[in-house]
C-alpha cells in the first residue's frame, strides 16, 4: 500500500475529479489518494464521485479554502 498526493488547488470543477480519475490509473487496490483542492465543489464533489465508485472517503478536511480527502483505492 502506498499513498500518492494530488494538489489540484486553483483548478475548477470537474478539474480535480479528472484528475482522481486519471490518477487511477497509475495507482493499485488498497493504495490511498489524498487530493488537495480549493474548488468551492470540491468536497461534495469527490464525496459523490466516491459514493459512485463505491471508493472508502478515509477522511475529508478543510483548511481555509482548501479542503484535502483521502481515498481508499
Amino acid at each position: 500500500m502506498s499513498t500518492k498526493v494530488l494538489d489540484a488547488k486553483g483548478m475548477r470543477c470537474p478539474q480535480p475529479i479528472q484528475m482522481i480519475i486519471t490518477c487511477m490509473h497509475e495507482t493499485h487496490p488498497g493504495d490511498i489518494l489524498e487530493v488537495t483542492a480549493d474548488c468551492p465543489t470540491f468536497e461534495a464533489d469527490v464525496t459523490n464521485w466516491a459514493a459512485r465508485r463505491n471508493k472508502t472517503l478515509l477522511a475529508v478536511n478543510r483548511n481555509g479554502a482548501a479542503v484535502t480527502a483521502q481515498i481508499l483505492l
